[in-house]
């Protein structure tokens, strides 16, 4: 599904202007972004998920192209983790 199929489908379910559909998606998009940006770093979303910020520590890798072995650094990376109603939806999909 594309972001205009997502908006399309938003619009017509609550009823909405496709324009006021797509702010919304925008402005829930912004929420998520504000929150893991913030102290707490994470969002839970009844029936949908818990959008995280997770620490990856430092490891060795090795470059493909020259086969030399690297040192990747630890950084931050954001996670999502599916609810159980979520979940269940995707093991009815077809």
């Amino acid at each position: 599904m594309t972001k205009t199929e997502l908006v399309t489908r938003v619009a017509g379910e609550a009823g909405l202007p496709k324009k006021t559909a797509d702010s919304v998606l925008k402005a829930f998009v912004a929420a998520i972004h504000q929150s893991l940006k913030g102290k707490d770093g994470q969002i839970r979303i009844p029936d949908l998920g818990t959008f995280l910020v997770a620490q990856r520590k430092a490891r060795k890798g090795v470059n493909p192209q020259t086969k030399k072995k690297i040192k990747i650094p630890a950084s931050k990376v954001p996670r999502f983790r599916a609810a159980k109603a979520l979940r269940e939806a995707a093991k009815q999909a077809v």
